[in-house]
């Protein structure tokens, strides 16, 4: 009989200071089962405050049929995955995964060969600010990624198995591989010794990808007051996540822009624009997605093996150049890695610093260039193409003969039908440069194009749209829009499964409908259509 999330119980290996935590939010969640610490005093303080909970010893005393969160010392992190795993149990272990990264491979096919959850504790992954800025970027909310830089600072936990490198950066290296959907090609990295000759209390990382992108990671446990900044700077926009602030402060976006005047840059500022999040708590999203995982109900993990050694390998990278006073070291990858569950046909030509979402299919002879950004479960046809600068969404579907050129974003689920065509001038000339006339093409979540249609660019679809085929679009899409001919004009009204709807073209204030397919009800608001519950 399948599991659920709420079936699962989970062993907690370590009842310390990150441990506790882990319980607390184990417990909120009725997963809690057992508490294992060699410690005589962590046991006590564990029994006194789980008293409903089993506390063991040794590891051997842990149940077989338990999944396990392992919360250790990182030196036996590796080991203790290892036991967990040949005993066919699901394994989270707090970051890092290991502390060499040649250890992590035997982890991985071992967690495959069993058939067992491997999770790896990064636990930025899970903040919904991290979750709403990935979002941001897909969506192309910030054109092409330019840089990242993080500040991870705070008087104290100092530590002696591990310098500031190891403790502080690994939660910024892991979301910046996943915001920019690749590994970078070249670390280095500088340090400050302080307080012991051959630990570093500070250290600042640079990574370098081959597309232009560039981080900057700052992190010290030497510092007079507590910082946690990540700044995203694109071309279109930049996003301030601090973690430090209240909720409603903590991501917050800037439509800054650079104009130029008689060839010199003039920088354009905006206000500021406060993102909206949910109240979660990241530490109890994580347990609850490993919930999930080992029930098999979940989304595919953000922190699997997989990435918790991509996150190991710049590290080792960052310390090789740290020990050898800030040379660049650099990353040579494989496809495969670059690309992990990215399912590339051999005869595609995918860029390495491509941004590609997991579960995203290329199929034959079509290219993918370096900068394209493209979300999770997209699929890009046969013989389609996506420029360096244009950004997809998640679950994008392109089918056959699609090109996406530079300023055309494509909000997720959007369907484009075989040999549909985007432009990106409005007076192309053979022989006149127009680089620097692309005009955007922003096209909203759910919109349907036809096989054959034609979008000018400079025109905006709005959400959930539907373009017949063969229509030429040459004027702004309403959201909702069914539209067809040349030049495309509104025949009617589309519910956002695709049904038409029984509304008059005009649209008058205070019309509405039900959908014939799901019983969806809409109606008009004065300033387009809207579902009725939004009225």
């Amino acid at each position: 009989m399948p599991q659920t999330p709420s079936d699962i119980q989970v062993a907690l290996v370590g009842f310390g200071p990150w441990g506790r935590n882990i319980a607390r939010n184990l417990d909120a969640l009725g997963a809690l089962a057992v508490i294992c610490d060699p410690d005589q005093a962590s046991q006590a303080a564990a029994q006194k405050q789980y008293p409903h909970v089993r506390v063991v010893a040794t590891r051997d005393e842990v149940p077989a049929d338990l999944a396990v969160a392992i919360a250790a010392p990182a030196a036996q992190h590796a080991e203790l995955a290892q036991h967990f795993l040949q005993r066919d149990q699901h394994v989270f272990v707090e970051k890092p995964l290991a502390l060499n990264v040649d250890e992590c491979p035997p982890l991985i096919a071992l967690a495959r060969k069993k058939h067992r959850v491997l999770m790896v504790g990064h636990l930025l992954q899970y903040h919904p600010a991290v979750n709403k800025l990935d979002q941001l970027i897909r969506q192309g909310a910030l054109g092409r990624l330019l840089y990242f830089y993080s500040n991870r600072l705070n008087l104290g936990r100092i530590r002696r198995e591990e310098n500031s490198l190891w403790s502080f950066a690994p939660h910024d290296i892991s979301v910046m591989l996943r915001l920019a959907g690749g590994m970078p090609s070249e670390v280095h990295a500088t340090g400050g010794y302080f307080l012991h000759p051959k630990i570093a209390d500070s250290t600042v990382t640079h990574l370098s990808w081959d597309s232009g992108l560039r981080a900057h990671i700052y992190v010290s446990w030497l510092h007079p007051f507590k910082e946690q900044r990540l700044v995203v700077v694109g071309q279109d926009a930049m996003a301030l996540f601090d973690d430090t602030l209240p909720l409603e402060q903590k991501l917050v976006l800037y439509r800054h822009g650079v104009d130029w005047k008689d060839g010199v840059p003039v920088p354009r500022k905006a206000e500021p624009e406060p993102v909206a999040l949910p109240n979660d708590e990241p530490l109890r999203c994580e347990m609850q997605a490993f919930l999930d995982a080992c029930a098999g109900t979940g989304a595919p993990l953000y922190t699997d093996g997989q990435e918790g050694m991509r996150v190991l390998r710049v590290l080792d990278a960052a310390e090789q150049s740290l020990t050898h006073g800030g040379v660049p070291v650099a990353l040579a990858d494989l496809p495969s890695e670059r690309h992990a569950g990215v399912t590339i046909h051999p005869s595609a030509v995918v860029g390495d610093a491509a941004q590609i979402g997991a579960g995203s299919k290329i199929w034959h002879f079509s290219h993918v260039m370096d900068g394209a950004v493209l979300g999770r479960n997209c699929v890009v046809g046969q013989n389609g193409f996506v420029q360096s600068g244009a950004v997809l969404g998640d679950n994008v579907r392109l089918q056959n003969n699609v090109s996406i050129y530079d300023g055309v974003t494509l909000g997720d689920g959007v369907f484009c039908g075989p040999s549909c065509v985007f432009t990106n001038v409005t007076r192309p000339r053979a022989t006149v440069s127009r680089r620097g006339e692309f005009s955007a093409t922003p096209v909203g979540r759910g919109v349907t194009i036809g096989a054959n249609a034609t979008i000018v660019c400079g025109h905006s679809i709005g959400e959930y749209a539907f373009i017949g085929a063969g229509s030429v679009v040459t004027r702004d899409v309403p959201a909702h829009a069914l539209v067809t001919g040349n030049p495309a004009r509104v025949r009617g009204w589309v519910c956002t499964c695709g049904e038409k709807l029984p509304l008059d073209v005009t649209l008058r204030s205070g019309s509405a409908a039900t959908c014939a397919r799901c019983g969806s009800a809409w109606q008009h608001d004065g300033a387009g259509l809207i579902a009725a519950e939004n009225a």
